[in-house]
């Protein structure tokens, strides 16, 4: 499903990444991991077709995306789900209305049919009940759910987690894991998540890929990762 092939791209002249190349089955979940600074964030927005790189490709179920652009990258975008750091809701808006957001924006459903999905959406991260709230009246574990339910609401093939459980406490944040890997089980799609999560981020994945100094140091199993010597 995301194949990487050789992927370059600096910064200002300061190289991020440097000659990336990795590939992520179809409905298989992958952590990049490693410490701050060296390239996971960028490489996941690559991912995304949110940066072009200097050099190097990235398919998406044999797609190029940076040769895409105008309609042909919005219908691939349409895709992906994309949860960020910080969460990134509008504090104007409601649960509800930020939930049901890109379903106004991309597709032509009636208000019926998105009480619909935002309620399926809601459902799937346990949050019913909570549609009428703004952001600043819920915790942050319960923001973080709403961030997952927007990224949700699409029915994505790919869904890309920054750093999900960034500013929460170990509790919540082992909760919000949790509901990462239960919905991964349930709904079967191809997922790249950044965390430093670790070992925890171990038991949610197939597949481990490690960046230091913008170069895959390791690719494998949880299993690999567990019984390297490096």
């Amino acid at each position: 499903m995301i194949r990487v092939v050789d992927l370059y791209k600096a910064f200002d002249g300061v190289p991020v990444l440097q000659g990336i190349s990795f590939q992520v089955p179809s409905r298989q979940f992958a952590a990049l991991i490693g410490r701050s600074g060296h390239g996971k964030s960028v490489l996941l927005r690559h991912l995304a077709g949110m940066v072009r790189p200097d050099r190097g490709q990235v398919f998406i179920d044999g797609e190029d995306l940076a040769h895409l652009g105008g309609r042909a990258l919005r219908r691939l975008r349409r895709r992906f789900g994309f949860v960020f750091q910080g969460g990134a809701l509008f504090d104007s808006m409601t649960v509800f209305d930020n939930v049901a957001f890109p379903l106004r924006e991309c597709l032509k459903l009636s208000e019926a049919q998105v009480k619909e999905r935002v309620s399926t959406a809601l459902a799937q991260v346990e949050l019913t009940g909570s549609e009428r709230k703004l952001p600043a009246q819920i915790s942050g574990g319960m923001g973080k759910r709403a961030a997952l339910a927007r990224a949700l609401v699409l029915e994505p093939q790919i869904l890309f987690f920054d750093e999900p459980t960034t500013g929460l406490d170990p509790i919540t944040a082992q909760s919000i894991m949790d509901l990462i890997a239960r919905c991964h089980h349930n709904l079967g799609f191809t997922g790249v998540i950044v965390s430093h999560q670790i070992p925890r981020i171990f038991d949610i994945v197939q597949q481990v890929v490690v960046l230091h100094h913008g170069r895959i140091r390791f690719d494998g199993t949880p299993e690999q990762i567990r019984g390297s010597q490096d």
